[in-house]
């Protein structure tokens, strides 16, 4: 049974080369947690590029689904959610060589507001995401690669119920 579907790095280098100087490149992942019939938590993370066609025209999305074990403690998912923000600083440096001198932005699922589990980890993923990447991250409400486009990814898991067996 595969562990994830894979986006294809030499096509993505591809596509962005092709594209203008007034494209814009998004970068998110999101992440939902499910219990597999061995009784074991597992992660799905979608990790996604979002590329706005010469800053005005439509987009182009690629994602790659990676499902992974994860450690749960009382139900705090925090290493679910700094997993994330690993994902996507991960995807920005294996694809660094090309998006260099571009309009990046990185996009993290973490809302600012106490009221949310995730403003926790606010501090520790924006700080990774600066010291890695070299870029500030867009955080919620600012943040739709990884709130809106990697979790309607996530939505669309039953186009691959093997993966969920």
């Amino acid at each position: 049974m595969p562990s994830d579907v894979n986006m294809d790095l030499d096509t993505v280098r591809r596509y962005i080369n092709e594209q203008t100087p007034e494209s814009k490149f998004y970068i998110g992942c999101d992440s939902d947690t499910h219990r597999r019939k061995d009784g074991r938590f597992y992660g799905t993370f979608v990790s996604v590029l979002v590329i706005h066609k010469n800053g005005n025209n439509g987009c182009k999305l690629f994602g790659k689904v990676e499902i992974e074990p994860i450690f749960i403690n009382n139900g705090n998912h925090n290493l679910r959610l700094i997993t994330e923000v690993y994902k996507a600083a991960e995807l920005y440096t294996h694809l660094e060589d090309v998006l260099k001198g571009r309009k990046v932005e990185i996009h993290l699922d973490i809302n600012p507001d106490s009221m949310h589990k995730s403003h926790i980890i606010l501090s520790q993923a924006t700080g990774y995401i600066r010291g890695v990447c070299g870029i500030i991250p867009k955080i919620k409400p600012d943040a739709f690669a990884a709130s809106y486009a990697a979790d309607r990814l996530i939505k669309v898991k039953s186009e691959f119920p093997a993966l969920y067996a």
